[in-house]
C-alpha cells in the first residue's frame, strides 16, 4: 500500500510540473501589469514604459504600467512582493526601493528574497543642479553661497526621503558640512518642475532628466555623482573632482518579478530585453526619451576598455545580462548603499 501511495505522490508532482511548464511556455494569457513606484514622466517611469511597450509587442499581450506611488516605492513593491508567482505581476524596479530604503526603513518585503531579479535596463550618474538665478557656477561656490545664508536653504527630494536623490543630497550636505531642509516630492518631475520655477533652489536629478534642461538653459549642472565625468557631459567635473575624492554613487533601473515566478518566464522576458536593446530602432527610441546614450555603448558589447572601467563599481554588469548578474549587482549595491547610509548616520525623515 505505501509504494502504491508513493507512486500516486510522484504521478501528481509529475503532473503539477509538466502542468507548471506548459503554464510557463503559454504565458502570457492575458494582460501583465507593470507596477511603477513612482509618478509618471520621470526618468524611471519613461524607461518603464519603453520596456513594457517592448514586451507588448514580443508576447503579443499588453504589458500595462500602473503608477502606484505612495510610500517612497514601498506599496508597489510591496505589491509585487505578495503578488502570485505567475509572472503576470511585475515590478520596474529602481536603486531606491531596492537597495536604499530597505536600509533606512522597515519595509514589508526582503529585496534578497522576495523579489526575483530579471534584468538590468539603465545605469547612469546623477546631476547636482540648481536654478541658474543661483550664484554658484562650481560645487565650492555653492557650498559657500549656502553657508553665507542667514536662513536654510531648501533641497528637492523626488521620490521621498527613501529616494537616490534624496540620499545622495543628503550624503553630499554631510561630506560638505551643510544645513539644508529638505522637501520631498512624490517624483523627480515635479521636483525639477518646482526647481525650473525658482521655488526650490538645488537638487540631485539623474543626467538624462537634467541634460534637456540644462541645454534650455533652465538649470545649471555642477557636478555628476559618478567617479568620473559623464560622456554625456563631459564638461561637467565629478564631485570628487571638486573636494569630495571617493565620491561614486549611481542610479539604475530594471524589471523584477515575485520569488518564485518560473524560471522560464523569467528567462524569456530577460533574453526579450536583451534582444530589444541591440536593436537600433528600440536603441533610437530610448534616445529620443532622454536615457543615457552610455547605454548603448555597454549594449554595444563593451569593446572599450574605459567603458568596462566606469561600471567597475557595479560588479561590471552589462544592461540586460542574465538574470544572474542582476541578481549579484542588486547584492553588491544593497551592501554598498546600506554601509555608506550607517556611516552617513541617514535616517528616514
Amino acid at each position: 500500500m505505501m509504494k502504491y501511495v508513493q507512486g500516486l505522490v510522484l504521478v501528481a508532482l509529475a503532473v503539477m510540473a509538466g502542468a507548471a511548464a506548459g503554464q510557463a511556455q503559454n504565458w502570457p494569457q492575458r494582460p501583465v501589469k507593470v507596477l511603477v513606484p513612482f509618478a509618471a514622466g520621470g526618468n524611471i517611469d519613461v524607461m518603464g514604459r519603453l520596456a513594457a511597450s517592448r514586451l507588448s509587442e514580443a508576447f503579443g499581450q499588453q504589458f500595462v504600467v500602473e503608477n502606484r506611488v505612495g510610500g517612497n516605492g514601498i506599496i508597489a513593491t510591496e505589491a509585487v512582493a505578495r503578488a502570485p508567482a505567475d509572472g503576470n505581476t511585475l515590478l520596474w524596479a529602481s536603486t531606491s526601493v531596492i537597495a536604499i530604503f530597505p536600509a533606512i526603513s522597515k519595509v514589508g518585503y526582503d529585496p534578497l528574497k522576495d523579489l526575483a531579479p530579471i534584468s538590468l535596463f539603465g545605469v547612469a550618474p546623477q546631476v547636482l543642479i540648481v536654478n541658474p538665478k543661483l550664484p554658484a557656477q562650481t560645487v565650492p561656490e555653492f557650498v559657500a553661497y549656502v553657508k553665507s545664508q542667514k536662513e536654510k536653504l531648501a533641497y528637492a527630494g523626488g521620490g521621498g526621503p527613501g529616494s537616490a536623490s534624496n540620499l545622495l543630497m543628503s550624503l553630499f550636505l554631510k561630506r560638505a558640512g551643510l544645513e539644508m531642509t529638505g522637501v520631498s516630492y512624490r517624483g523627480t518631475a515635479p521636483a525639477l518642475t518646482d526647481l525650473i520655477a525658482g521655488h526650490i533652489p538645488a537638487m540631485f536629478v539623474p543626467i538624462s532628466e537634467a541634460l534637456p534642461q540644462a541645454r534650455a538653459g533652465l538649470i545649471r549642472m555642477l557636478a555628476v555623482s559618478s567617479g568620473t565625468r559623464s560622456r554625456e557631459a563631459p564638461d561637467v567635473p565629478s564631485l570628487a573632482e571638486q573636494g569630495f575624492p571617493g565620491f561614486h554613487m549611481v542610479s539604475w533601473t530594471g524589471m523584477m518579478a515575485p520569488a518564485g515566478t518560473p524560471k522560464e518566464i523569467i528567462d524569456r522576458m530577460a533574453a526579450e530585453f536583451a534582444r530589444a536593446l541591440k536593436d537600433p530602432q528600440f536603441v533610437e527610441l530610448m534616445q529620443k526619451a532622454g536615457v543615457d546614450t552610455l547605454n548603448r555603448e555597454i549594449n554595444a558589447g563593451l569593446a572599450d576598455p574605459k567603458l568596462k572601467a566606469r561600471l567597475a563599481d557595479l560588479g561590471g554588469m552589462t544592461l540586460a545580462g542574465p538574470p544572474a548578474d542582476f541578481g549579484r549587482l542588486i547584492a553588491d549595491e544593497t551592501e554598498k548603499w546600506g554601509r555608506v547610509i550607517r556611516a552617513a548616520n541617514i535616517k528616514a525623515e
